[in-house]
């Protein structure tokens, strides 16, 4: 089950964090997975630590906020493998404010990377998944897409734009045998949580950490790995199925908060 031999699986941000351990499984269950990363030498230690395991991997530096760099690279990508199975957003920047703290330059960068770069992606992609018969495109958006967070006006915005695109993009291309859903986490534990908290809380971060852990009525972040556990199942064969559907993953955040 969970198979992805002879796929081909493009993912943005695959050079850290979740998109990298989305890119381990994927190439640990069969598939070609090719990363595209803002960072050359980021991008190249995640392919080359595939690599090391057995798989099949390449690393390709992308600004997924330009579209013609966008499209460039998908288009050499679908004409060395063939094809583009699957299509996983998992590239993204954050921002801590509210309206009246969130300048307009930190609101741009924010949506160009967040919601543009996911519009140039699933854009780049979609007409080749056409031509060939089908595909599946994987988005991240966020537990932001569905309540209220504070201090995260900006990243609210983009996570609940990423949200309906999903759903609009579901919807449009049924008939083209072309699947889109998102996962929305609550927070995972990655380096920059690590590096949030160093910056922000410094000699405070073991305490900042607990606390952060238990906003999650699981009492504790999530792991990258259980993301790329259910991103897995959803770009399967074994949800055909699904189409159109947002999974928060978020211990109990959404629905046990009270």
């Amino acid at each position: 089950m969970f198979s992805l031999q002879k796929k081909t699986a493009v993912i943005t941000g695959g050079g850290s964090g979740i998109g990298k351990a989305v890119a381990e499984v994927f190439a640990q269950q069969g598939a070609e997975v090719f990363i595209l990363d803002l960072n050359q030498s980021t991008a190249d230690d995640a392919a080359k630590a595939i690599h090391a395991k057995g798989g099949k991997a390449y690393a390709m530096a992308v600004n997924v906020a330009d579209q013609k760099q966008v499209k460039d690279t998908v288009a050499a990508i679908a004409q060395q493998a063939g094809r583009i199975d699957i299509l996983v957003n998992s590239a993204g920047v954050s921002h801590i404010g509210k309206l009246d703290t969130t300048g307009e330059e930190d609101f741009d960068r924010v949506f160009q990377v967040n919601v543009k770069g996911v519009y140039n992606t699933m854009l780049a992609v979609i007409h080749q998944m056409k031509a060939q018969g089908g595909g599946v495109i994987l988005n991240l958006a966020s537990i932001a897409s569905s309540v209220g967070l504070p201090d995260r006006f900006a990243y609210s915005m983009s996570k609940g734009a990423v949200l309906t695109m999903t759903l609009s993009v579901a919807k449009d291309y049924l008939k083209d045998n072309i699947r889109c859903n998102c996962i929305s986490p609550a927070r995972v534990h990655t380096s920059f949580v690590d590096n949030f908290l160093a910056k922000n809380y410094p000699g405070q971060e073991k305490e900042m950490f607990e606390k952060l852990s238990k906003t999650q009525p699981i009492g504790r972040m999530g792991k990258p790995e259980e993301v790329a556990s259910l991103a897995l199942y959803l770009c399967s064969d074994e949800a055909s199925f699904v189409t159109g559907t947002d999974y928060p993953l978020d211990g109990g955040f959404i629905r046990l908060n009270n």
